[in-house]
């Protein structure tokens, strides 16, 4: 059994930072990728960042040079590092993991999803 859980976010004002985490656990073999959606009230989820246990990224282009995503291989957690945060980057954020089994199969995972309000 896999699970993925986040962990980090909350309320911070307009030019703040947060610092998403999010940890993959139990029977895999190893990790191909794992990332940052986020979705808004009324909208669809949307890339945020991802990154290949290589350190590989890929960065939505109203998040770039604003959040740093990171990777520890060592502890199968994935890190966002969002600095300048604004008002419109308010929006659940969900960790995908995707990873291969032990028997060879890839499985998209998905953790629960932590809020971020960039509020004053």
């Amino acid at each position: 059994q896999v699970q993925v859980v986040e962990s980090g976010g909350g309320l911070v004002q307009p030019g703040g930072s947060l610092r998403l985490s999010c940890a993959a656990s139990g029977s895999f073999f190893s990790i191909n990728d794992m990332g940052w959606y986020c979705q808004a009230p009324g909208k669809q989820r949307e890339l945020v960042a991802t990154i290949t246990s290589g350190g590989s990224t890929n960065y939505a282009d109203s998040v770039k040079g604003r959040f740093t995503i990171s990777i520890d291989n060592a502890k199968n957690t994935v890190y966002l590092q969002m600095n300048s945060l604004k008002p419109e980057d308010t929006a659940v954020y969900y960790c995908k993991a995707d990873l291969t089994l032990r028997n060879g199969p890839t499985f998209r995972y998905w953790g629960q999803g932590t809020q971020v309000t960039v509020s004053s």
